[in-house]
């Protein structure tokens, strides 16, 4: 993945491997006339690179109001506590993954892959259900509840200047046992992601996906893979590779 910064009108990503900190997963902003939208915050190792980005992208982080957390999983959730303690944004993510971020447990928000300690994080906001319009300054994000990788795994999207714009994160996987994967819950989560149609999809881990036909064929392809049980491995440089 390398530094985009703009992904397309009002969509930024901000925060990656190759972007913040080798460890993050991809962060985005949303701008929302104004009122911006946080996609996740990597691991918290260098949250202050990602602060950075959105600086040099001419916005101010005060103006975060909201933090999305897609899942549980350390990479994605590391740099919460900061970004809430300096800026004061609200945390959201559906309540099943809750319960691991506000226990902090080593084993389901993965921090043990990563080696690290992980304190209770205390959600603001649970979301509850299948899916729901989350509304922001005039505009807003849908969200859908998509297990397979963790049980509370959630995707989102947004609909702008004609083109649909979806947030997979970790959408590929992996699917393991130890994270509470289940792999028929994670099939017919893709199949209803590849029924929205999306234009673009930002994904956790490999960057920018378009258009609309690019997005399908990586989608099949995860689902492809899986079915070979080739889902992912994990190199050395902590990085994640589909295996063809």
């Amino acid at each position: 993945m390398r530094w985009r910064g703009v992904v397309t009108d009002g969509v930024y990503m901000v925060g990656g491997p190759d972007i913040s900190n080798v460890g993050d997963a991809a962060s985005f902003i949303v701008d929302f006339n104004g009122e911006l939208i946080m996609i996740d915050s990597g691991t918290g190792f260098k949250p202050q690179i990602i602060e950075s980005n959105i600086h040099e992208l001419g916005f101010d982080p005060h103006n975060i109001s909201t933090l999305i957390l897609t899942h549980c999983h350390f990479d994605h959730i590391g740099g919460a506590p900061y970004f809430r303690e300096k800026y004061g944004c609200r945390i959201l993510t559906h309540e099943i993954d809750s319960v691991a971020i506000e226990r902090g447990d080593y084993i389901k928000t993965a921090a043990k892959w990563h080696n690290v300690k992980l304190e209770p994080l205390e959600i603001d906001e649970k979301l509850t259900g299948e899916s729901a319009f989350m509304p922001f300054n005039g505009d807003g994000l849908h969200w859908l509840h998509t297990p397979g990788h963790t049980p509370g795994s959630i995707c989102l999207y947004t609909d702008r200047g004609g083109r649909r714009i979806l947030f997979g994160q970790d959408m590929h996987g992996p699917v393991k046992k130890y994270y509470r994967s289940d792999v028929n819950q994670w099939e017919k989560s893709m199949e209803m992601l590849l029924g929205l149609e999306a234009d673009i999809l930002c994904e956790g881990h490999y960057g920018i996906f378009e258009p609309k036909d690019k997005v399908v064929r990586y989608i099949k392809r995860c689902l492809r893979i899986q079915s070979r049980r080739e889902a992912v491995n994990h190199p050395p440089d902590g990085w994640y590779r589909l295996t063809d």
